[in-house]
């Protein structure tokens, strides 16, 4: 009995030591992994963020994606014994598992308890009684680098708001799958929406920390305002990086393929046709039931992440795209056009192949886009019609380069 309860008391004293409290540590001893040729996200360089947390009330923008090794960001910070006292969760909720455009209500985490304030519900901007408790703000999202992707629009109201209420803001940079281009139209400020707030191109060839930085530095806050900014960086990356993600950031997006795909194929979703919502493989396939070509088809079907998707149970017929090599997808190196001009032509349906929303003027920033496909115009011409405003754009992007 001795000799156990000696035992015990040694394997307690290694572990009390194993779990020390980060705060006895000193900065340079704490986690960040720097042994692999990967890319190291910055919720990983947990030295350069850790220390501005300890004493504080810590709030978190965060969803299944905010992950530090195999572990979340959440349970991460609450091991080092960081006072977490609110969660805000983005469109697809905190687990991620919602619907596109769904209303997210707030909630509570089961596993923490911790109390979880929806930015996808009645509000998508952090009220100031919601930060009233929170002293320092550590938004941690996978982006896909596309105006349309709303985790930007998300990451602007917090800075915003906290900027209002003097909060700091400290954004946890991961790369970019699509950094390695720019193109599309530059954002009229006329369609400004959640799904596009900024007057930037569709594909902007920036992390999320680096657009932090640009949104911050050209004064795109509501009344010019700043916020206290600071991005902690990657390690081993730069633009030319387009590796697969290991989660998916959202439920229609789940594999590497769909998100090289997603900028060219999102427009579509201001049309009648169907990008496979619905399916096992949504933004890989596109189809509508009078398309001419009836070699490949697919019916969506209502189910988790798609409820009442467009066309449900209709056959559609078009193309599967699941046959293109992701690397081929990158090296286009530009938005894929002719998808959109294939299946506008196919249907002849004339204004009738938009919806009726318009929801195609949000997508693009402009009317331009809708107007010169109706005109008849070729890809080309499009694209040429884009590079003033791409040109002015870069200059812009330069100052708040992180990687090159």
């Amino acid at each position: 009995m001795r000799i156990i309860v000696i035992s015990l008391l040694v394997l307690t004293a290694i572990f009390g030591l194993v779990a020390w409290n980060l705060s006895d540590q000193p900065e340079d001893s704490l986690p960040e992994r720097i042994e692999s040729n990967e890319v190291i996200p910055g919720a990983e360089r947990m030295r350069k963020y850790i220390p501005e947390l300890q004493g504080k009330r810590v709030g978190l923008v965060v969803n299944q994606t905010s992950m530090v090794g195999d572990k979340h960001l959440v349970d991460s910070l609450l091991d080092f014994e960081i006072n977490l006292v609110k969660i805000f969760a983005p469109e697809h909720g905190f687990r991620g598992q919602a619907d596109a455009g769904a209303h997210i209500n707030d909630g509570k985490d089961v596993k923490t308890g911790l109390a979880i304030k929806s930015l996808h519900g009645s509000s998508k901007k952090p009220s100031p009684k919601d930060l009233e408790d929170i002293d320092i703000m550590v938004f941690d999202i996978q982006d896909v680098g596309c105006r349309f992707y709303t985790y930007i629009s998300t990451m602007s109201y917090v800075m915003e708001s906290c900027a209002e209420n003097d909060v700091p803001v400290i954004v946890l940079d991961r790369p970019n799958p699509n950094g390695h281009y720019i193109d599309g139209p530059v954002l009229n400020p006329e369609y400004a929406s959640f799904v596009g707030m900024h007057e930037v191109p569709v594909v902007y060839g920036m992390t999320i920390g680096e657009y932090a930085k640009m949104v911050n530095g050209e004064g795109w806050l509501k009344g010019g305002i700043q916020c206290d900014l600071k991005v902690v960086s990657c390690l081993e990356y730069d633009h030319t990086w387009s590796e697969a993600l290991k989660i998916k950031p959202s439920p229609n997006l789940p594999d590497h393929r769909s998100i090289l795909l997603y900028p060219s194929l999102c427009f579509f979703e201001g049309t009648v046709v169907s990008i496979g919502r619905g399916t096992t493989t949504p933004f890989s396939i596109i189809g509508h039931p009078d398309y001419s070509q009836k070699d490949f088809a697919f019916t969506p079907l209502s189910g988790p992440g798609a409820k009442y998707p467009k066309l449900e149970n209709q056959t559609c017929y078009g193309k599967d795209l699941n046959r293109l090599n992701p690397r081929f997808i990158k090296t286009e190196n530009q938005l894929n056009l002719n998808y959109l001009l294939d299946f506008y032509r196919d249907l002849n349906l004339g204004e009738s192949f938009f919806l009726k929303n318009q929801f195609i003027d949000k997508l693009a920033g402009t009317d331009q886009l809708r107007k010169q496909i109706h005109a008849g115009l070729s890809a080309d011409e499009i694209r040429f019609s884009w590079e003033q405003e791409l040109d002015a754009f870069k200059s812009i992007r330069s100052k708040y380069l992180l990687y090159d």
